[in-house]
């Protein structure tokens, strides 16, 4: 007896596929055409085939996509170190039992991640702002004065911004690392006479590492998207200090028109990011292993 092709579990998820193709082929497959052309916006008639050449280009020749690239490498260093420190610290305090509201601290620490990146940046536009912001007042009232949006320290703010929203998803990573780590071998340190020093260097940390480097992850991953902040403050300013690989593509691609090119730095930031994933998933499996 034949079979049919299709059995019924088969076709139902037929819809599905369906549509993922549509809304998810259909888009790769079209970038990647205008990515091997000079397309633009403003000519689409004269569309012409250059192949790989555009890739070299600006690879070779395109200043502004390594200056946005760096920016973006700066902020992602910056932002992710200073997450993971200030995640790690607050997950230590509240794991302690004896520290006071715990439990009150864990649900208000939160809630910035809850807010959406745009209106944190605009909140922070109006808050920073050297004329009209709180802050910058208060700093004045104390002998300080900041330009928090100057070409040297507009990046960094941006990556402060950053952190004061995603500090608390580190935080949340890190403490369900810290609450499964077992209780026997920290009970035999302390009864050994171990100092919290010496508990955290030579037990805490070794054993929380796969969580940390996870947590690493997935915040770098998520950060190399950084587009918003640099929307809603800075728009890349001054010159292009603050222009990150995002908003530098959003440019070229939706303000110059140049669709083909900007297709083409789109490919080459996956390309970037995939290697970094596998390099930090190999890392990750090796630390899995070495666990064992």
């Amino acid at each position: 007896m034949l079979k049919p092709p299709l059995t019924f579990k088969h076709r139902l998820v037929l819809p599905l596929l369906l549509s993922l193709v549509l809304i998810l082929g259909y888009p790769l497959a079209f970038s990647l055409w205008i990515s091997l052309h000079d397309y633009r916006l403003t000519a689409i008639e004269q569309a012409r085939w250059v192949g790989w050449a555009q890739y070299f280009t600006i690879l070779a020749q395109n200043a502004s996509f390594w200056n946005a690239l760096g920016n973006t490498v700066r902020f992602v260093g910056i932002a992710v170190s200073l997450e993971l420190v200030f995640g790690l610290l607050l997950a230590l305090l509240l794991h302690r039992k004896a520290t006071p509201f715990r439990h009150f601290f864990r649900a208000a620490l939160l809630v910035p991640m809850f807010v959406t990146p745009i209106a944190v940046g605009l909140m922070f536009r109006f808050l920073l702002n050297s004329q009209l912001g709180v802050v910058p007042s208060v700093l004045r009232a104390l002998g300080i004065t900041i330009d928090w949006f100057s070409a040297q320290q507009a990046l960094i703010t941006l990556a402060l911004i950053d952190v004061w929203q995603w500090t608390p998803f580190m935080l949340l990573l890190l403490l369900a690392g810290l609450e499964s780590l077992p209780e026997e071998p920290f009970e035999a340190a302390r009864v050994d006479g171990a100092s919290p020093l010496q508990i955290f260097w030579h037990l805490t940390l070794p054993m929380l590492r796969p969580t940390i480097l996870a947590a690493v992850v997935i915040r770098m991953l998520d950060a190399f998207k950084v587009y918003e902040y640099v929307y809603a403050i800075t728009r890349g300013g001054p010159g292009e200090s603050t222009e990150t690989i995002q908003y530098h593509i959003y440019r070229v691609g939706f303000l110059y028109f140049r669709l083909g090119e900007a297709s083409a730095m789109s490919y080459i930031l996956i390309a970037v990011i995939l290697m970094l994933v596998v390099l930090l998933f190999y890392a990750l499996r090796r630390e899995s292993l070495s666990q064992r």
